[in-house]
């Protein structure tokens, strides 16, 4: 008996710190990610959008985007850090939350696309 208790604790403790965990999480684009060349950006808020800025390598400080929207889908300007060259850019956070598909684009026509995960 005193192990189904224990048992039962451990999993409702599992739980609330489960939910507790995503209730501080924020929206689903905030945190720390990889991009393809090995790369860490961090996303944070800043005002009503979400500013990312690549925290680790050669271009440590670099802020490389700037989005609004909320949930999985958000909109705004990505930079490339390795030309300093804007462009209108999309992301979109897939179903499990630990990657995001990036699309920058010069003239909407021209588009570049990449994968990242979640640091």
């Amino acid at each position: 008996m005193k192990t189904r208790t224990l048992t039962a604790a451990a999993v409702l403790a599992c739980l609330i710190g489960g939910m507790a965990t995503q209730a501080q999480a924020g929206e689903p684009i905030e945190g720390k990610w990889r991009a393809p060349d090995g790369g860490i950006v961090q996303v944070d808020p800043c005002g009503s959008e979400f500013c990312a800025t690549v925290v680790t390598g050669q271009h440590k400080g670099k802020a490389v985007g700037r989005m609004a929207g909320s949930g999985t889908n958000y909109e705004g300007t990505v930079t490339d850090p390795r030309e300093d060259k804007t462009y209108t850019g999309t992301v979109e956070i897939a179903d499990d939350g630990n990657s995001l598909k990036l699309e920058g684009c010069a003239l909407k026509v021209f588009c570049k696309a990449q994968t990242w995960t979640r640091a």
